[in-house]
């Protein structure tokens, strides 16, 4: 009888001991997920400043008869400040710039028509309004840009006799192609290539010799870099 009471218990402890230590197990901890840091959103407007190199071709015809004077490359330096805004969609970003810079290029070669003068050319300032449109890896925004564009010359056609001289600021175009990273939530910094076309213009040249109308063609190459402080937008 004793034996069978003993057995009887035995079973009994086997049989709840299993359910005892699961009431005696912790209870789960559930913890929230972490909190992912938000993506840079390059939404938002800005204002900065660049500075940079300028090169630029200037080619010479005689406006009455075609005949060619002078073909003169001009380089120097740049420097000024740029305002604009962009929107991102998805990854893509759209925007449109302005941009206004000093410039100090200048050159001069031998009039081939009026020898021995010498011409001279000198790029004083450089504008534009363009929209861009590029595709943004997170911080790295690689993008394009086109628009219209403006520059302002001056001229002078020289002799041991004296000189003439013309100035214009003249429109145009520009294309570029550039790319730009974000440092912080509102501090960019960019580089670009810029083309710009002005075509032909007639320029009426006055002073010590007879006014005489001269035809000049301008392209100009500009790469520059700069900061951008970004304001607004962020997500």
């Amino acid at each position: 009888m004793k034996r069978q009471l003993i057995a009887g218990l035995s079973l009994s402890i086997l049989a709840v001991g299993p359910a005892l230590a699961a009431d005696l197990r912790p209870a789960p901890v559930y913890t929230k997920a972490p909190i992912m840091a938000p993506v840079f959103s390059w939404t938002g407007c800005y204002v900065g400043g660049n500075a940079g190199g300028l090169w630029a071709t200037k080619n010479w015809n005689v406006d009455a008869t075609g005949a060619a004077q002078s073909s003169t490359d001009l380089s120097g330096g740049l420097a000024g400040g740029q305002i604009g805004c962009n929107y991102q969609v998805s990854t893509w970003v759209f925007g449109i710039q302005g941009d206004y810079d000093w410039a100090n290029a200048s050159g001069s070669s031998t009039d081939a028509v009026f020898a021995p003068a010498i011409d001279q050319n000198a790029v004083k300032a450089l504008a534009s309004v363009t929209g861009r449109a590029g595709y943004a890896w997170d911080r790295f925004l690689g993008y394009v840009k086109g628009g219209g564009a403006w520059v302002n010359d001056n001229y002078s056609v020289s002799s041991p006799a004296g000189a003439n001289t013309a100035s214009e600021t003249r429109t145009g175009w520009t294309l570029g192609v550039g790319g730009e990273y974000a440092f912080t939530d509102w501090l960019t910094g960019f580089v670009e290539y810029d083309y710009y076309s002005f075509g032909t213009r007639s320029n009426t040249f006055t002073g010590v010799f007879a006014p005489v109308a001269i035809d000049v063609k301008e392209t100009e190459n500009v790469v520059k870099g700069g900061i951008n402080f970004k304001f607004g937008g962020w997500r």
